[in-house]
């Protein structure tokens, strides 16, 4: 059974602002950096909590392919449009400060969309639309990312995960909250495998010969040499309706790359010809509608939880118990892990471990101090 210590959550979160202080991230942008990964915590989207703190950020910026100080540019600014560019800076900090761009734009004029440019990676996606809802608004957001899809009848890793999620106010104690790769299996997902030390589900990732992978650490490598590609939405062929994922995937690769000028497919490899790391530049963008342009705001509120409430209330199978809607299941998270604290797993326990060591945090070598389950 995996070793797994719990910390608490404001433990966490304190621990990873003065993270990414320590590396040069100033405390404003620090603090929504923090507030991006652990809120993936607390909602049970452990692929992109804590565990992606070292290698996907606080390693890049030691490297110097992320800019720590992020400068955001808006570089054109219309009654309901905008587009960012964020200099290669942190991309939860360009994706908030868009974002809000975006809702400012529907408070006055119903609806706002921004897109972004020379970003990173942001995080959880639904980070963004449940800005949105906190205004009583309907959030969409979608980000391009390293290529890992590979097309429908393809082999080769062209297309990241892309995600395409909603936001959505409703009257029950959580909103409709949809946020998911276009993939069958996301890249966090399998790093979350190799971390844990588990094979990845046959049928999910193939090689070039058409094989399906499953040992998580050797399809990572070969997903970064280009022999290994995650299956799309739907799965492998046409058969059980793999094109959808890829258009979905498709869809989300222009709205972020094709209208904001960042780069799309292969050109986000993170490497350049000569096999050198490079920045980036990947792609998002922030749709915000304001509801009351359209209808009473409770009026609404309330139609849409009727519509959650009744799916949950349909016949459901036999064997199962429970029927969920979008965003439930990491509500229930919330209520377990704000009080019981963040489950972390035995490789994401060497990186803290590795990070209070190179950074001198030695105020948080806290994991030696917990009980394991």
């Amino acid at each position: 059974m995996e070793q797994v210590a719990y910390v608490g959550c404001r433990t966490l979160e304190n621990f990873m602002f003065d993270v990414f202080q320590r590396v040069g991230v100033p405390a404003n942008d620090a603090a929504v950096c923090a507030d991006v990964l652990i809120s993936a915590d607390i909602y049970g989207i452990d692929s992109h909590g804590i565990q992606r703190l070292k290698p996907i950020y606080i390693d890049r910026i030691i490297e110097k392919i992320i800019n720590p100080i992020t400068n955001i540019d808006i570089v054109r600014d219309r009654k309901t449009t905008a587009v960012v560019d964020g200099n290669n800076g942190m991309g939860q900090v360009v994706g908030k400060m868009a974002m809000q761009i975006a809702i400012d734009k529907a408070k006055e004029h119903g609806l706002g969309m921004v897109v972004a440019r020379n970003s990173n990676h942001y995080g959880i996606a639904g980070y963004y639309a449940r800005m949105a809802i906190h205004n009583n608004m309907i959030g969409i957001t979608g980000t391009n990312a390293r290529p890992s899809i590979a097309p429908t009848f393809g082999v080769e890793n062209m297309i990241g995960t892309n995600p395409i999620t909603f936001g959505i106010p409703t009257d029950e104690d959580f909103p409709f909250l949809l946020d998911c790769a276009t993939s069958t299996i996301q890249r966090g997902k399998v790093e979350q495998y190799a971390k844990e030390g588990k094979s990845v589900p046959k049928g999910l990732v193939i090689g070039t010969d058409g094989s399906s992978l499953t040992n998580p650490t050797q399809i990572l490598k070969a997903m970064i040499e280009g022999n290994a590609a995650l299956v799309p939405l739907g799965g492998i062929g046409e058969e059980t309706a793999g094109y959808k994922g890829y258009g979905y995937a498709t869809v989300v690769e222009i709205l972020s790359s094709a209208l904001s000028g960042a780069a799309s497919l292969k050109e986000l490899s993170g490497y350049d010809k000569n096999g050198k790391k490079i920045p980036y530049n990947i792609g998002h963008y922030f749709i915000a509608i304001n509801i009351e342009e359209f209808r009473d705001l409770w009026d609404f509120k309330k139609h849409a939880g009727r519509i959650l409430r009744q799916l949950r209330e349909s016949k459901k199978m036999p064997e199962e118990k429970r029927i969920y809607t979008a965003g439930e299941k990491e509500w229930l998270a919330w209520l377990e892990r704000k009080d019981k604290g963040i489950p972390i797993n035995k490789g994401t326990q060497k990186d803290i471990k590795d990070l209070v060591k190179i950074l001198g945090l030695k105020e948080y070598d806290f994991l030696s101090g917990f009980t394991t389950s």
